[in-house]
């Protein structure tokens, strides 16, 4: 029950940052200080114009910008990027967001145009003044199953436990609204969900979709977090995330560095997975490093998002939903081995490694080409979103 209390309490003191941002001239003298340490000038804040904060997201801070100044925009694939608008805009958050833009959009016949003229790009920083963060991709993992428990398809995975509690603590907590407490009752206290290698060790209360044949490709498919299963009955099933144990998520390919077998550039899914693969025995010991379990339920197309949508390779992402709002278009950039990654993205998905303002996820598709390219992607990002012309912002 501590670790519940704990957990809380540090909660708590993150809901502090939740509130509406309000004029404070101590604040702009901290401020000021704050940017002189960072070693930023001033002047250079003002110049690139103010600060505007997204609505309910006070810790998401946006500068000005132009379409001339996206990178690559005049090669973008303008009608591509409309319909990734258009196709997002069949989900609620897309829709509020955006409002009467959704019904304009799809009867635009000039892509280019309708983007320019009806919104308007604001570059995506830190209250630090930091303008650089990180993109890494996911794709879409393909597995061997079976619906019976046969060698070699030993591994279950699981739909979410029938005892696992969940705690919506925005009901109470307004300022909490993107936080879940999960756990399960024991005699009459809520307490922390089984981890991954008590999971091993009990027979949970969950139904078992199918079995696998590799405890790898089960622990990729829960870092993916959707995925194909090849039956061996010919049979293709599909599988999306659907819930989490509630502990957070540890990577072990910072385990593999923290323990010596992997230096901390050579780290991608190719190089975890070679050297898991050259040493069976600790491979228990490395998975067990992420507590945090996931769980799946089958789905009826392709890998969908947080959304409910179908995601599209290279135009849906997954961001961290305390900076940026799900079903929001955002333009990214980046470079990875002489390949630009500049386009118009949507927001339709989350992920329990993606923290931070400038961060994305993004999904590649599915085989082997958004497999290789998803487990080296780690390139540094700009990231821009695109608001209503006359949407009403509060400056500060």
């Amino acid at each position: 029950m501590k670790s519940i209390t704990h957990f809380l309490c540090i909660v708590f003191l993150i809901s502090g940052c939740s509130q509406k941002p309000q004029i404070n001239l101590k604040k702009v003298d901290e401020t000021f200080v704050q940017l002189q340490e960072a070693k930023i000038n001033p002047l250079d804040v003002q110049k690139s114009k103010a600060e505007m904060p997204l609505d309910d997201f006070p810790k998401t801070h946006l500068i000005k910008s132009e379409f001339n100044a996206l990178p690559n925009w005049e090669n973008e694939n303008h009608s591509a990027a409309l319909q990734a608008f258009i196709k997002s805009c069949r989900s609620p958050k897309t829709k509020d967001m955006y409002n009467e833009l959704c019904e304009k959009a799809a009867q635009s016949v000039t892509p280019k145009y309708f983007l320019q003229n009806e919104f308007e790009p604001y570059e995506i920083n830190t209250h630090e003044g930091k303008k650089e963060g990180l993109l890494t991709g996911y794709y879409e993992a393909q597995l061997q199953g079976s619906l019976i428990k046969e060698y070699p398809y030993i591994y279950p995975i699981y739909k979410t436990p029938k005892d696992l509690i969940v705690v919506d603590l925005s009901s109470i907590y307004p300022g909490l609204k993107n936080y879940r407490l999960r756990g399960r009752i024991e005699g009459n206290k809520l307490v922390p969900y089984y981890t991954r290698q008590e999971t091993k060790m009990k027979n949970i209360d969950a139904d078992i979709i199918c079995y696998t044949d590799s405890k790898l490709d089960r622990f990729f498919l829960e870092i993916q977090g959707s995925g194909r299963i090849s039956l061996d009955t010919g049979e293709t099933i599909f599988v999306g995330y659907d819930n989490q144990n509630g502990h957070q998520y540890r990577a072990i390919g910072k385990y593999l560095v923290k323990i010596g077998v992997l230096k901390l550039e050579e780290v991608s899914m190719q190089t975890i997975q070679k050297w898991l693969k050259e040493n069976p025995k600790r491979v228990d010991e490395v998975l067990n490093y992420n507590k945090s379990v996931v769980y799946f339920k089958q789905k009826e197309h392709a890998a969908s998002g947080a959304l409910g949508l179908q995601l599209t390779p290279r135009r849906s992402i997954a961001v961290d939903q305390r900076y940026i709002p799900l079903g929001s278009m955002l333009y990214v950039n980046a470079k990875h081995k002489e390949k630009n990654f500049s386009s118009l993205v949507m927001a339709q998905d989350t992920g329990g490694a993606i923290k931070g303002a400038i961060r994305a996820d993004m999904f590649l598709g599915y085989g082997h080409e958004a497999r290789e390219i998803a487990g080296e992607l780690k390139s540094p990002l700009k990231l821009w979103i695109l608001l209503p012309k006359n949407k009403d912002k509060q400056t500060i």
